[in-house]
């Protein structure tokens, strides 16, 4: 019986590198309190909280957005994974501005006006958080002045936007004419999403790339922070 042994499992008495296995296992099974448990243990053990998001929190969540990318996880253990780590965000998080810890990027997203649907959403952001991205959710129903209003506020590097009806794909564009307009559409790296985009879409409206998923989202937005850090690295 495996499950008697499993029991018996006490994070404070493995070392650093159990303990973070350990930490992968439970991240993976969506165990928050767990997650919680083995975040507060490494802290005690002097661990800086920017090595504790990126090796025990980050390490288990990519393993997490593989597994999901070749079919292994679906969306509800996905879901179950990103909610264990938001519990050891929630304890890091105030530590990691605290010490003024490097971050990957910064993302604004929201579902487009008229469209409610906000799972593929969640998603994208949990999985971004995990991936060490600052997220700033607008939620569902996002009319233009909602994102120019947000991106205005955060300075963000990312503006995703998400829809799942046919109807509602038009209304990005609408976003991103109005940005063209005002003249700050190169300021952003703009990824879209949502079950029927493609990337012919995507390019027709003028985005930086369609994701199809939370993994491919994550992967994009790394690909574009590096281009990035390139660019700037060449002008200074």
């Amino acid at each position: 019986m495996m499950s008697d042994q499993e029991d018996d499992i006490v994070l404070s008495e493995l070392n650093d590198e159990d303990l973070v296995a350990q930490m992968f296992d439970d991240l993976y099974d969506g165990l928050k309190e767990e997650i919680e448990e083995g975040v507060n243990i490494l802290l005690e053990r002097e661990w800086v909280p920017y090595r504790v998001l990126t090796e025990a929190l980050v390490g288990g969540m990519t393993i997490v957005g593989n597994d999901f990318r070749d079919g292994i996880l679906f969306v509800p253990e996905v879901l179950l994974a990103a909610n264990a780590m938001k519990g050891g965000m929630a304890i890091l998080k105030p530590l990691l501005i605290a010490t003024g810890a490097p971050r990957v990027g910064k993302m604004v997203i929201g579902t487009v006006k008229g469209d409610i649907h906000d799972i593929g959403k969640n998603l994208v952001g949990m999985m971004m958080e995990g991936a060490g991205f600052e997220i700033v959710d607008l939620g569902i129903n996002n009319s233009v002045d909602a994102y120019l209003d947000a991106i205005e506020k955060e300075k963000p590097d990312l503006l995703g936007m998400s829809a799942l009806l046919t109807t509602t794909m038009p209304y990005m564009k609408v976003v991103i004419d109005t940005l063209i307009e005002k003249g700050m559409r190169d300021d952003y790296t703009i990824l879209v999403g949502g079950a029927p985009l493609n990337e012919e879409f995507s390019k027709a409206i003028g985005a930086d790339a369609y994701c199809r998923d939370a993994a491919v989202a994550v992967e994009t937005a790394k690909m574009f922070m590096a281009r990035k850090h390139n660019q700037m690295a060449a002008n200074n």
